[in-house]
């Protein structure tokens, strides 16, 4: 009888949480994490403010140095580097998804090398000197480079398949950055003024960069948004997307009208910046699983967290000087990569 009484007052089993209750609960600790580094962004810099100093500037500015530093510099710096990060880390995942290829990152498609190729056209031929007007230059050569690097992969049969998307914009990158690095080399003032936009940064933008890409960011997720769903069904193989009605060639089409933009639009205001697209899908696949829809969801919120920590990094290491982000984001993708890499879940990547 005690045995009964004691199996019928014992509790019901706890049930494990539902995969979508993990997500949402990842999800909301990468939009923590993602706050703090807002936080971090603002309040740290190679000129060391007080925390009353930072508030005040954000609350009540009075126009002096400090304030102007704050309210103008640092939160230009981040609001910049969250759109760029967003840029990355969503078309790193989509070009992955593309593909079929986990090393595969948004310079597959040219994007990288044209928007390069294009600026250097810029400087060397009309002269240009200032960095906003770098902005059309390299905005135009990513979506130059994407097209024709898609273009030629679509030609003959099969269309563009994945293999034929990486091997186009493989060598399409390696003879673009050979005649680019050719003239800054033949004209030393080329590369002089070239110099800190391709080592990727996020400071000393023109007013108005970040303003000025919003626009085709939004465009970018909303043709991500669009793709997603599909995505899981063409991580399945072409046939099977098709025999479940999809049609892939609109699917491949649309993904890289949105890695262009995305990346185009980041890599125009902040220089080629690497490693982001590549490794922040592999990181968050150990989080989300194979469903492209919450691999994109989350890159949109931990990809801008890691290019704004690698920017308060940059500021830190060499005061009072700062190293570009562009520079400190290898120092942190590369071991986490090898880290992923030796992990037990790597094949699962």
């Amino acid at each position: 009888m005690g045995q009964a009484l004691a199996t019928r007052a014992a509790p019901p089993p706890v049930r494990p949480a539902r995969p979508a209750t993990r997500r949402l609960l990842g999800l909301g600790a990468a939009a923590c994490v993602l706050l703090a580094a807002v936080v971090l962004s603002v309040a740290v810099g190679s000129a060391m403010l007080p925390p009353d100093v930072v508030w005040q500037a954000l609350t009540a500015p009075d126009g002096s140095a400090s304030h102007a530093t704050v309210g103008d510099a640092r939160v230009d710096r981040t609001v910049l580097g969250l759109l760029v990060g967003v840029c990355l880390g969503v078309a790193g995942a989509l070009i992955q998804a593309l593909t079929r290829n986990p090393l595969a990152d948004p310079g597959v498609l040219g994007v990288n090398a044209g928007a390069g190729f294009a600026v250097t056209l810029g400087v060397a031929l009309f002269g240009v000197t200032r960095i906003e007007q770098y902005l059309p230059f390299a905005f135009a050569g990513a979506i130059a480079g994407s097209v024709v690097v898609f273009l030629a992969a679509s030609g003959g049969r099969g269309g563009s398949s994945p293999l034929r998307l990486t091997l186009v914009g493989v060598a399409f990158t390696a003879v673009l950055s050979g005649i680019s690095q050719t003239l800054a080399l033949i004209d030393t003032e080329t590369f002089d003024r070239m110099r800190f936009w391709g080592a990727g940064t996020v400071t000393d933008r023109p007013a108005g960069t970040a303003a000025a890409i919003a626009p085709f960011v939004l465009a970018g997720l909303l043709a991500a948004v669009c793709c997603a769903r599909p995505l899981n069904a063409i991580a399945l193989g072409d046939d099977a997307a098709r025999a479940v009605g999809l049609r892939v060639g609109a699917t491949r089409a649309g993904v890289v009208i949105a890695v262009t933009v995305l990346c185009g639009a980041a890599t125009a205001a902040a220089g080629p910046l690497m490693f982001v697209g590549l490794m922040v899908p592999h990181a968050v696949r150990w989080l989300t699983g194979p469903d492209w829809r919450w691999i994109l969801a989350y890159c949109a919120v931990l990809a801008p967290a890691i290019v704004l920590v690698a920017d308060v990094l940059g500021r830190l290491i060499v005061i009072p000087a700062e190293l570009p982000v562009g520079v400190v984001l290898p120092l942190i993708g590369a071991p986490v990569l090898i880290w992923l890499a030796r992990g037990r879940r790597a094949r699962a990547l």
